[in-house]
């Protein structure tokens, strides 16, 4: 293991390259918008189109590409990604552009849940939730460095650059990976209803639920932050402010969170963590009705980071412990789900804005956390060694109608 920190950084770098890739058209969208001759709403779905892509392609592609091994999986994703990237500065219009940040969501659904696989499976002993927090953390450190660069850049040198960053990014993640990662086999040939069975598994489909959950209450208060930032203290020029802090936050709260799996579990850290969300956004609907002081707000935006930020190492860790025969597979219908609540975030948030007004917004997303608690409060029971035999003698059985 002596290689593992390389390769556990090549990973980070990984996920901080998609990260930024996800989250930068946020800064870089009005540019687009003005250079494609196209509305600002019509280059949002180039926003959309990544997140439908990543989610809906994290499950299938993990089926599909299980069985090969986590450092050739990793090497494509990471080169389709970083050539996705490239196409995209260097596309003459809105469609193509489309077209291409559909591929990059794709190639980018591939390379996260290899990734998380590869840092469960290449942890030490007592130290997966600690590596799953390295890899969560480089999404993280994508909300405060690679998007402000990528913004920075585009408005220095043109949109077109920031790709051209990210791509390069990607690139020389492949050549580490290429170079340090340790073999780390695939799973094997397998049928396809075998790759599938975890979908029979209640534990995993509660996680899955509750993450979707997680992303829908959570990320609804940070993706409309600015409205209820200027609702509270009549202006949004703390904003950016704000914004830097959750990401500083967000670091060392992804960090806590694989540190309290490895120190206490997943299930308490889980629920721990999920309550704590809860918990920290129903204080912040109160600080918010308020209409509390720019100090006492931006201690309360902090504190629901550190939960936040801090929930996705518990419940990774959660998902293989419910699949662990299939723990790629059971890893990507969590990133699928967290995406498809991160969707359904900035939809149920909209509405709850126009109709219900901003005040509104974190005690609704306190309320569906409180329900993602409910949801991952059973304990994930332990594979039953009867069942795992009798799985692993029909799995070439052809399942009939």
């Amino acid at each position: 293991m002596s290689r593992g920190p390389v390769w556990l950084m090549a990973l980070f770098i990984a996920t901080w390259a998609l990260g930024t890739d996800e989250f930068v058209i946020a800064g870089v969208l009005n540019t687009v918008a003005a250079d494609l001759d196209v509305s600002p709403g019509a280059a949002g779905q180039l926003v959309t189109g990544f997140a439908f892509a990543f989610a809906l392609g994290a499950p299938v592609l993990a089926v599909r590409l299980d069985r090969y091994p986590r450092r050739l999986v990793l090497c494509g994703g990471l080169a389709a990604f970083s050539l996705a990237n490239v196409g995209c500065a260097l596309a003459p219009g809105l469609t193509p552009l489309l077209v291409l940040r559909i591929v990059a969501g794709l190639s980018a659904a591939a390379v996260s849940t290899t990734a998380f696989a590869a840092a469960a499976e290449g942890a030490p002993e007592g130290k997966r939730g600690t590596y799953l927090s390295v890899v969560t953390a480089g999404l993280t450190v994508a909300l405060f460095t690679g998007v402000p660069a990528g913004t920075w850049i585009a408005d220095t040198w043109g949109w077109r650059s920031t790709f051209v960053l990210i791509a390069v990014a990607a690139a020389v993640t492949t050549l580490i990976v290429l170079l340090a990662m340790p073999r780390l086999p695939g799973t094997g040939p397998a049928a396809l209803a075998e790759r599938l069975r975890p979908l029979r598994h209640p534990a995993l489909l509660r996680m899955v639920t509750a993450i979707f959950l997680c992303g829908t209450g959570g990320l609804m208060f940070y993706t409309y932050l600015g409205p209820v930032t200027a609702h509270t203290l009549g202006t949004d020029r703390y904003l950016p402010v704000l914004l830097l802090s959750v990401g500083l936050v967000g670091v060392v709260a992804a960090l806590f969170g694989g540190r309290l799996t490895d120190m206490r579990g997943a299930r308490s850290a889980r629920l721990a963590i999920l309550g704590g969300h809860a918990v920290a956004l129903a204080v912040l609907a109160v600080l918010v009705l308020a209409g509390a002081p720019v100090g006492l707000y931006a201690v309360g935006v902090c504190l629901w980071a550190v939960f936040a930020w801090a929930l996705n190492p518990p419940m990774q860790a959660s998902s293989i412990q419910a699949a662990p025969e299939a723990a790629m597979t059971a890893i990507s219908l969590n990133i699928s789900g967290l995406y498809l609540g991160t969707a359904a975030a900035g939809a149920v948030g909209g509405l709850t804005l126009d109709h219900l007004g901003a005040s509104a917004i974190p005690v609704v997303g306190a309320s569906v956390l409180l329900a993602a608690w409910l949801v991952a409060a059973p304990a994930i029971p332990a594979p039953d060694a009867s069942t795992t035999r009798r799985e692993a003698a029909t799995a070439h059985v052809p399942d009939h109608p």
